[in-house]
């Protein structure tokens, strides 16, 4: 019976983090490809659509699953945050493949429109689904994509850990999440040049997945032709821990300790951080 209800519980989980990432792609891949082939709205739209999805996402699946939504979340939480080392590959494999499916619906939605505009479906189109280094046009080597996932990734995990540590002045448990997606809007309008800022595995690598079974032969390449997929994959995965050892050791160890909420807060956990 315990079995039983901790596969259950697990189950549930990773529906959560399969349907918050779903979510969070609907409108990220979505604004891309309205902005792209549709040529409605600017980079302050996507920004703005990637840290509302990141919100709903978080809305989304929060109560169930914590809400990571991206691996590179996992992975710290794992390490820095006592989240289970066990679960680090089930939620990132459902991470993925709520973004994967995310993007099929919108490479169904925009099929159209997007052939119009490259009927090849090229290079041209493919940074609707995932990125690229210098979003395509600039000239970004891999390595500057690298370092630029490393240190958007840091600081995610950085303000993540801020915003939802109960010791320091984290917002509201309810209001938790839209703050977060302000994070997502403002890394996207201060570090979004050198590699269109993914800052998570699973929303690069499903979409890019998904655009290379559906006519994408290039998706997995940069504009040069070198192999880049991994650029989005390891980036984040460093960085993501570089900024979660770095909130430990500036800020959460000097924090006072004790689990007496401050007055007016819910005493829940934050709702980024699942205590599991």
């Amino acid at each position: 019976m315990a079995q039983q209800r901790v596969g259950r519980e697990l189950a549930g989980e990773l529906a959560a983090e399969f349907a918050g990432t779903l979510v969070l792609i609907l409108f990220g891949v979505g604004v891309v490809a309205q902005v792209a082939a549709g040529g409605i709205g600017d980079h302050d739209s996507i920004a703005w659509a990637w840290g509302l999805g990141v919100t709903l996402g978080v809305y989304t699946a929060a109560r169930v699953s914590g809400a990571h939504l991206n691996p590179a979340v996992t992975v710290a939480l794992a390490a820095f945050k006592g989240f289970s080392w066990r679960k680090v590959i089930p939620y990132s494999l459902a991470q993925t493949a709520g973004a994967f499916v995310a993007a099929l619906l919108v490479r169904w939605n925009y099929g159209e429109v997007l052939a119009k505009i490259d009927p090849g479906h090229t290079i041209k189109t493919q940074g609707v689904f995932s990125t690229l280094p210098g979003n395509g046009t600039l000239p970004v080597t891999q390595w500057g994509a690298l370092r630029d996932q490393i240190i958007g990734t840091a600081i995610l995990l950085f303000l993540i850990l801020a915003i939802s540590d109960e010791r320091n002045s984290a917002p509201l448990a309810n209001l938790a999440p839209f703050v977060v997606g302000l994070l997502v809007v403002a890394i996207g309008m201060a570090w979004g040049t050198d590699a269109g800022y993914a800052i998570n595995p699973a929303r690069d690598f499903g979409p890019r997945l998904a655009s290379f079974i559906t006519g994408y032969g290039t998706a997995f390449r940069d504009q040069y032709g070198g192999l880049y997929f991994w650029v989005p994959i390891v980036g984040p995965l460093i960085g993501g821990l570089v900024g979660a050892g770095l909130y430990q050791g500036l800020i959460a160890r000097f924090l006072p300790r004790g689990d007496a909420p401050e007055p007016g807060r819910t005493p829940e956990p934050a709702d980024y951080q699942p205590a599991r």
